[in-house]
């Protein structure tokens, strides 16, 4: 079961950082196909997170396709995203992983790298926004 970790101060909106959570799970393994998420009491009871918050995750989790609402039952996995070619954003990850690999054969350090992405990160994202209504 994924537990839930929420940083009030981030910036990011508590729906979005729950859905992320799942997203990174579902990319490491931790949660796969069939497994169940947690009740938003449970989230709730854990995190300090309202109840509706954590709804609201679970209906863009849903939305995406990665996850199901099961009346009476709750929310499970419905795919996951370590298999290679899955998830609408393997473009993105194909692009970025080449773009790693130039950059540390162009002799860039980590730091570098961090540097670089976190730049460019916060030009696309800039702080308080997150790109998603909501």
């Amino acid at each position: 079961m994924v537990v839930f970790r929420i940083d009030r101060r981030s910036g990011v909106a508590t729906y979005l950082q729950i859905v992320r959570q799942v997203e990174q799970a579902l990319r490491m393994g931790a949660l796969e196909e069939g497994d169940r998420l947690p009740t938003a009491a449970q989230v709730a009871a854990t995190t300090k997170v309202n109840p509706n918050t954590t709804l609201k995750a679970y209906r863009e989790l849903e939305r995406a396709g990665l996850a199901e609402v099961r009346q009476g039952a709750g929310t499970f996995i419905t795919r996951s995203l370590t298999e290679p070619g899955s998830g609408p954003d393997w473009p993105l990850r194909t692009a970025l992983n080449e773009w790693m690999h130039q950059a540390r054969g162009e002799g860039l350090g980590g730091a570098e790298v961090e540097a670089l992405f976190r730049t460019a990160f916060e030009a696309a994202y800039p702080p308080g926004t997150d790109g998603v209504d909501g």
